[in-house]
Formats: structure tokens, C-alpha cells, sequence
């Protein structure tokens, strides 16, 4: 109960902007109680009035139930249409409170939980929890309701009543019991299906890759033994539930058994009449819903309260730790930044060790050397996209650790190898890094970036959108897009990752045009294999296990390092045969 009620205060922070709107709702609930507390006794007088054969007041009784009954759907009318504007706000605020707390989940922690266990709180999870306050409040009136009745029971003949009370009793804690053993598969079941959404998505986005190696059966296996595993548990915990449901409801007709002879025993007692004793009975049928009364109220609270414990996870659970920024604000930098003695680790295994080197503000450099040697891992903690495990990295000579995000993240641009372009128009994906961008200016980035003149022969132009993850759109229109995004966004560092990998020879040389043009503007660094695309850098930095073991201009490389001179040599090869 306790946490029940942490878990309400929780969410009416969500809710409390409606709060005019939920006080009006519970008094117009409370309206509608004492309209179903009085509907049962009018009933009962109808019976008494029926076996006396008083038609007058039968029919007085009769039209007195029908105007209560309108009031009292009129009242609950009302007061669903209220709660839902409830319903809405505190939706709305959890989503895009957890929303934005995904966005500040560390990478490393991302790439470990998958986006299925995210997936699934922000949809499933939210909605249970903005429904509390209908639940809660939809409850209350039956209980309430059932009180009333309880009280009428109890001034026509206590010994009913105390029937009735232990069978109330004894119904509530056989429903505690289900729902306790509910509420442990419940757990079990949500993360399963955590991972099988995480999976389906996964599919959805690979499904091109997965038809090229012809691997469909392989992955339809997979996703079978994930439904099948998912869709086991929740029957498991389906049965479990039904087992104790079939056990309520013979327990139901034993009582109602039972109170019949025991009404039988009380009218052979003359203790009770025969139409007081119909009432009675009336009463029992409608108490027989408070099993499942008590049923939706355990199970609601017990369900809210998982959803609850597992938004405040994400939320303030260290085990999905969140970004640290500093607090110090560069509006704009100069663009010199240092590598100082930096070691960093992934999954254990040694990216960067003991890294260090100085890059002056308005130069270009380019960083070389096999796969796995760190050079991408050094864009990435530029970006403070991950913390480094020793050292210091800094920025116009302060700590990056001491920086805020806008510092950071306002003042650098990456353009990776595969840029993620959203399911939007060409546009919209280019006004998410300026919302006011203008015709003009959205036009020269896409014209510098070789993309213009395949725009305008599409149909809707630049108004087209792109699909997911810009499926419609080539490797190398892709890339070039994403050029067009930097070259908007304007920052005084530009990171290249690959950026030319996708791009026939003709565009990558007037990418290479472009980039020239923004040399001595813009602090620049590239990772690039065609190191033909880097030879007019002005330093090249030679990485192997993590460290840099050369450094210097094309020519300077290729007389003083064996491994940078092969690799040259051996492109030039293969741009021969």
C-alpha cells in the first residue's frame, strides 16, 4: 500500500496542471455513489411494495428509480469525459518526460539494453500508469457502493451481514493471493517481450542486409523461439490466473448456497419475512461482483505499480546512467582541442591507450590506420558520446568534462560513415539542426554538397520524404545529405568519419573541392582508407593499438613510415587493376 500510494504522488506530478478538471470528476463521482448506494434500497422497495400489491407506490417508487438512474449516468457521464482530459495530460507528460530521459541514458548503457526495453516502457508502460486515476476513482465508487449496501444488509439482520462480510473477506484474499503470483510473471513477461521488440526492430531495419546474405530462415527461426518463448509465459500466466477465477466462482455458488439455507433457517425462525428475505438475496447477487471488483483494484494497482518502478528506473536507476555535463558554457569555440595521456575502454577491451595530441584551431588533419585502431572511438569521445577512463580531452583548454552539452555537442558536427537520416522530407531532416533555415540557405548546402540536382528531378522535391533511416535514398545520397546538415548546422568543428566512403569518384572529388573551400574557415578532422582524399591535409596523425606512432604531411608519411607508405602503395594498386 505504501509504495502504491509513493507510486500515485509520482504520477499526479504528471497530472496536477488538470487539477480542476479531476477535483470537478471526483465530485461529480461522488454524485454518482450516492445515486447507486440509493438505486438498491429504492429497488428493495419496489419488491416490498410488489408483494404488498400497492400499485400507487409502485409506480411513485418506479419513477423515482428511473429519474435517479438518469442523474447517475448523467454524473458518470460527465465524469469520464473529464477524466480523460486527465488521462491525456498525464500520458502526454510521462511519454515525454521519459522520452527525453532515454536521450540522456549514456551510449554505453544503449548499447547494452537494446531498444526493445525502451520501446515498450515508453508505450506500454505509460499508458498503464496515466490510467491510475480512472481506475482509482472507478473503483471507489463500487466500493463505496458496495458499503452502502453492506450497511443495508447490517440494519436488516446482522447475522447476514456477517455472512456476507467473512465471504467478502475471504474472497479478497484468495484475489491478493492471484494477483501476487500475477504480478511475478507479469515481471518475467514484460522482459521478455522487451527483448522480442528489441528484436523485431532489429529485423525491420536489417531486413534488406538479412534478404542480400539470404539469411530470412535463420531469422524467422530466431524470431519463432522469441514468440514462442513470450507467448509461453504470458498463457502460463494466464492459466495460473484462470485456476484461481474458476476457484472464486465455485466458491460463489457454495455461498450462495449457503445463504439460501441460511435465510430458509431465519424464515423458519420467523425472524425474517419473505420479501425481506428476497432482498437480502438480491443484495447477495450484487455483492457477488465485489470479487471482481476486488479483482480489477489488485491487479490495477499491482500492474500500475510495476509500470511505475520501471519508469522510475529509467528515470533514476543508476542502472541506466544518465549523460554528465558540466556546467561552464562556451558560446562559441576557437576549435583547438587536446588529447592528453586518454585511455578508453569498451566491453573490456583496450580502444585507446595512453592517447596524446594537440589539434590547432582552422586546421585540417586526418586520421589513418587500420581497422579497430581507435580513430572513429576519438570522434566519439570528442563528442563526449562516452566518458574516457584516464587522461583529459579538452577544448579552447578547458576539460570537457567541465563543459555543458551546447558547448560540446552546439560547436561540433560529425558526419559519419552511415548518417541516420529520418523518416521525414529532405526538409525536415535539414531543419533539425536549424529550425529557421531559409530556401536559400537549404539550397546552396544541398548544391555544395552534389545533391541539388537529384532533388529537383524528384517529384515533390525537396518536400519528399526519405523513409526510414532514409531507405529511398542511396549509400552516397545519403552521405551527401548529411554533408548538407553539417555544412548547415555551421559549427567550428566538423568531424568527416568516412564521409566520402559511399560516393562514386566524380561526387567525392567535389565533396574534395568543397572541404578545400572550407579549409582555414573551420577546424577539420577526416578519417579516411582513400587516403587520396587526405593527401593535401595539412597533418596526417598514423594510429595502431591506440596510440599514434607517426604524424605529419603526405609526403613527410611516406618517407619516414613503412606501414603509411604500403597502405598508399597498395590503393594505388588496386585503383589499377
Amino acid at each position: 500500500m505504501k509504495d502504491f500510494i509513493q507510486n500515485l504522488k509520482f504520477t499526479w506530478n504528471y497530472a496536477k496542471e488538470e487539477k480542476k478538471y479531476l477535483i470537478l470528476s471526483i465530485i461529480l463521482n461522488v454524485l454518482s455513489i450516492f445515486f447507486k448506494i440509493i438505486l438498491p434500497v429504492l429497488s428493495a422497495r419496489v419488491i416490498i411494495e410488489l408483494t404488498n400489491n400497492h400499485y400507487i407506490q409502485i409506480i411513485f417508487v418506479a419513477f423515482v428509480i428511473l429519474i435517479v438512474s438518469c442523474l447517475e449516468v448523467l454524473c458518470y457521464c460527465l465524469f469520464r469525459r473529464l477524466i480523460l482530459n486527465v488521462h491525456k495530460t498525464s500520458f502526454s507528460n510521462i511519454e515525454k518526460d521519459l522520452g527525453k530521459n532515454i536521450l540522456k541514458i549514456e551510449n554505453k548503457v544503449l548499447d547494452e539494453k537494446g531498444s526493445g526495453i525502451f520501446i515498450q516502457r515508453l508505450t506500454s508502460d505509460t499508458r498503464r500508469l496515466s490510467e491510475i486515476f480512472s481506475t482509482v476513482l472507478d473503483n471507489i465508487t463500487d466500493i463505496i457502493k458496495y458499503i452502502g449496501i453492506l450497511i443495508a444488509i447490517f440494519i436488516v439482520n446482522k447475522l447476514v451481514f456477517i455472512y456476507m462480510l467473512m465471504m467478502i473477506i475471504f474472497t479478497y484474499l484468495l484475489e491478493k493471493k492471484r494477483t501476487d503470483i500475477k504480478k511475478r510473471d507479469d515481471e518475467r513477461y514484460r522482459k521478455s517481450n522487451e527483448k522480442l521488440s528489441g528484436f523485431i526492430g532489429e529485423l525491420v531495419r536489417g531486413s534488406r542486409d538479412i534478404k542480400m546474405l539470404n539469411s530470412e530462415k535463420d531469422f524467422i527461426d530466431k524470431l519463432d523461439e522469441k514468440i514462442d518463448k513470450t507467448n509461453t509465459i504470458f498463457l502460463d500466466m494466464q492459466k495460473t490466473s484462470w485456476r484461481y477465477l474458476s476457484f472464486t466462482w465455485q466458491i460463489y455458488e457454495l455461498n450462495a448456497f449457503l445463504l439460501i439455507l441460511l435465510l430458509v433457517f431465519l424464515m423458519k425462525q420467523n425472524i425474517l419475512s419473505a420479501p425481506i428475505a428476497l432482498v437480502l438475496y438480491n443484495y447477495f447477487t450484487s455483492l457477488s461482483n465485489f470479487s471482481y471488483i476486488t479483482q480489477d483494484l489488485l491487479e490495477g494497482a499491482k500492474d500500475f505499480n510495476l509500470s511505475a518502478e520501471r519508469i522510475k528506473d529509467i528515470l533514476n536507476n543508476q542502472e541506466f546512467k544518465k549523460e554528465q555535463f558540466g556546467q561552464k558554457h562556451l558560446d562559441k569555440i576557437e576549435g583547438n582541442f587536446e588529447f592528453n595521456d586518454v585511455s578508453f575502454s569498451y566491453n573490456d577491451s583496450k580502444i585507446l591507450n595512453h592517447l596524446s595530441f594537440k589539434i590547432n584551431a582552422n586546421e585540417t588533419v586526418a586520421f589513418v590506420g587500420k581497422s579497430g585502431a581507435g580513430k572513429t572511438t576519438i570522434f566519439n569521445l570528442l563528442c563526449k558520446m562516452y566518458d574516457i577512463d584516464e587522461g583529459v580531452i579538452s577544448i579552447d583548454g578547458v576539460n570537457i568534462k567541465d563543459l555543458d552539452k551546447d558547448s560540446i555537442r552546439g560547436n561540433i558536427t560529425i558526419i559519419s560513415q552511415n548518417p541516420y537520416i529520418f523518416n521525414m522530407s529532405i526538409r525536415d531532416n535539414l531543419k533539425l539542426v536549424k529550425r529557421d533555415l531559409t530556401e536559400d540557405e537549404m539550397k546552396e548546402a544541398l548544391k555544395v554538397a552534389c545533391l541539388d540536382d537529384f532533388i529537383k528531378s524528384l517529384p515533390n522535391q525537396y518536400d519528399t520524404i526519405v523513409g526510414e533511416g532514409g531507405v529511398t535514398l542511396s549509400g552516397g545520397q545519403r552521405q551527401r545529405l548529411a554533408i548538407a546538415r553539417a555544412l548547415i548546422q555551421k559549427t567550428e568543428i566538423i568531424l568527416f568519419d568516412e564521409a566520402t566512403s559511399a560516393l562514386d569518384n566524380e561526387t567525392q572529388s567535389k565533396i574534395q573541392e568543397a572541404i578545400e573551400h572550407m579549409k582555414k574557415e573551420y577546424t577539420i578532422l577526416i578519417i579516411a582508407h582513400r587516403l587520396s582524399t587526405i593527401i593535401n591535409t595539412d597533418r596526417i596523425l598514423y594510429l595502431e593499438d591506440g596510440k599514434i606512432v607517426c604524424e605529419g604531411t603526405h609526403q613527410e608519411l611516406l618517407e619516414k613510415s613503412l606501414e603509411y607508405k604500403k597502405l598508399y602503395e597498395s590503393e594505388n594498386i588496386n585503383k589499377e587493376e
